[in-house]
């Protein structure tokens, strides 16, 4: 038997999915906010939580932009209706930005990564996509040692 969905459960403002890989994978030059076109039960499923954009990267389709390889699972209730667990969705931006990404992608070595998907105050769906390079192994250890010697300072200050 279905377990019932209480209204409690649902995310109606906030976090829902974070690549925490994105920083350390990419370098990050720049960052967009966009809205998504999304059918009714990836929203309700995005309200539970059930979403993943681990592997997320922007793509060009017709002078527009889309993300490809989000994960959202089917809606447990849907009822007769349901929707692709990954499937290309469109990304809404204003026609600068989409004309300023559309030419840094098409440089060598440039990709559209996915960094957080959330609902804004008004409770619609967006996503934080991030402009840049991928990092070399080298850029990686330093990264890392960046890091380790922040947590070092930060117990010696304690």
């Amino acid at each position: 038997m279905k377990e019932k969905i209480k209204k409690s459960d649902f995310i109606s403002k906030g976090q829902v999915a974070f690549n925490r890989r994105a920083r350390f994978d990419y370098e990050i030059e720049e960052t967009f906010v966009a809205g998504l076109v999304l059918s009714g039960t990836e929203v309700k499923s995005m309200r539970l939580g059930h979403a993943q954009i681990n592997e997320a990267y922007g793509i060009i389709k017709d002078d527009e932009l889309y993300i490809s390889q989000m994960f959202v699972a089917e809606y447990a209730n849907k009822g007769y209706e349901s929707h692709p667990e990954k499937r290309d969705r469109k990304l809404l931006l204003t026609k600068r930005e989409i004309v300023k990404i559309i030419n840094a992608l098409n440089k060598k070595g440039s990709t559209l990564v996915a960094m957080k998907l959330f609902f804004d105050d008004h409770g619609r769906a967006k996503l934080e996509v991030g402009l840049g390079r991928g990092k070399k192994l080298y850029d990686k250890r330093e990264t890392i040692k960046d890091r380790d010697w922040q947590r070092a300072k930060a117990r010696l200050m304690q």
